[in-house]
Parts: structure tokens; C-alpha cells; sequence
């Protein structure tokens, strides 16, 4: 079944113009992606502390992590806390600044989360399947960070 990105994005922004708090809105995201995206095995949100140059885990759904802190510069995501762009590996393996997580994911796309122009942290999405991104992947999740940055952080 063809995943309908428009669909999910109106259930999402529906979801954040709710009553609940930021942490559970965001738990709500994360559970709607993991569920209704096939290739997307585990979906979390990571926030930054800019001063001691580290980004600290948030609401997630998938497998537990022990990824739980993570320096600016390492792995996926702590390249895309130095980069401020969206980073879409096709294969993990082929990465030499990759922190394995689980011998299943095989790829993996990062989206940076922009509040004010302020890179404050990124949606991560792990997959365990090879070459699992396309393009409308990354545009539908910058669409969301766009929408997710509207909340008061």
C-alpha cells in the first residue's frame, strides 16, 4: 500500500493542534510514523543543548536505544547538529561516522528541527531496509519539522 505523505501530514498537524503537552504531541508523531510507514522502523526526536554540544533523546517509538546523549559530530545525527541539513544515507554501512544502533537498520534519514532559524534538534528515522528514502521521504519530513516548529519549545 502506497503511503499517502499528504494524509499523514493532516493527521499530524492535527495532532499538534491539540490539548495535550509538547512531549506527548510529539510521542503521538512518532507513534503515527512508525506505524503508518512501513519502512520506518524507528522514528525520535532528538533536542539540542548548543552550549555543551550534545543532543539529547525525546519521545521516540521503535527498539530501545542506548543512544540516549549524543556529541555534536557523531554519527547521523550529530553531523546534522553541526550541518543544519537534512542527511539521507542509503546505506548505513557505507558510512564511517555511523553509531550502529541495531544490527537491523539499514538506512537512516535525519531532518533538522528549526525554531526562529535555530537548528533546536531533528527527527531521526531509522530503517531495515536498503536504499528505504526517496526524496519525498525528506520533503515530507521537513514539511513536518516546519509544522512541529510552530509548537512553544
Amino acid at each position: 500500500m502506497q503511503t499517502s505523505y499528504s494524509i499523514l501530514l493532516e493527521e499530524a498537524k492535527y495532532i499538534l493542534a491539540g490539548e495535550a503537552s509538547v512531549t506527548e504531541k510529539l510521542q503521538a508523531i512518532c507513534n503515527l510514523l512508525e506505524e503508518r510507514v512501513a519502512h520506518y522502523d524507528w522514528v525520535g526526536f532528538y533536542f539540542a543543548d548548543a552550549e555543551k554540544r550534545l543532543l539529547h533523546l525525546g519521545p521516540y517509538k521503535g527498539e530501545v536505544t542506548d543512544h540516549t546523549i549524543i556529541p555534536f559530530g557523531k554519527g547521523i545525527c550529530g553531523q546534522v547538529a553541526e550541518s543544519n541539513q537534512t542527511f539521507l544515507v542509503e546505506d548505513v554501512r557505507a558510512q564511517t561516522n555511523y553509531i550502529a544502533c541495531s544490527l537491523t537498520v539499514k538506512a537512516e534519514i535525519v531532518v533538522p528541527l528549526f525554531v526562529d532559524g535555530k537548528n533546536i534538534g531533528q527527527i531521526d528515522i531509522d530503517s531495515h531496509t536498503l536504499n528505504a528514502f526517496s526524496k519525498e521521504d525528506q520533503k515530507f519530513l521537513e514539511t513536518l519539522n516546519e509544522a512541529i516548529a510552530s509548537l512553544c519549545f
